[in-house]
C-alpha cells in the first residue's frame, strides 16, 4: 500500500532533486523511499552490531597506500631515528 507524503524545502533542493531524479531515470518519491529504506536497513544492522558493507568506492580504495607488516617495529625505527 503507498500514501502519499508531502514534504516542503528549499525551492533549490526541490529543483536539485528532481534534476537528479531525471538524469538516474527515478522519480524523487522513489528517491525518498530508497533513502529511508536505507536508513532503516542502516538501523536494524546497527541494533544487530553488524556493520554495512564497504561501498564500491570503499573498496577501490583498498590498497592505495602501502601496507606496513609490522607496524611497531617501523615506529620503532622512527623513534630511535628521531631521538638518536
Amino acid at each position: 500500500m503507498t500514501t502519499k507524503l508531502t514534504l516542503r524545502m528549499d525551492e533549490h533542493l526541490t529543483e536539485v532533486a528532481k534534476r537528479h531524479a531525471a538524469t538516474h531515470d527515478t522519480s524523487v518519491s522513489r528517491m525518498v523511499a530508497a533513502y529511508f529504506e536505507a536508513l532503516e536497513a542502516l538501523s536494524a544492522d546497527a541494533e544487530r552490531g553488524a556493520l554495512p558493507a564497504p561501498s564500491d568506492r570503499l573498496r577501490a580504495l583498498v590498497g592505495v597506500l602501502p601496507s606496513e607488516p609490522e607496524p611497531e617495529k617501523a615506529y620503532r625505527a622512527y623513534l630511535e631515528v628521531k631521538h638518536a
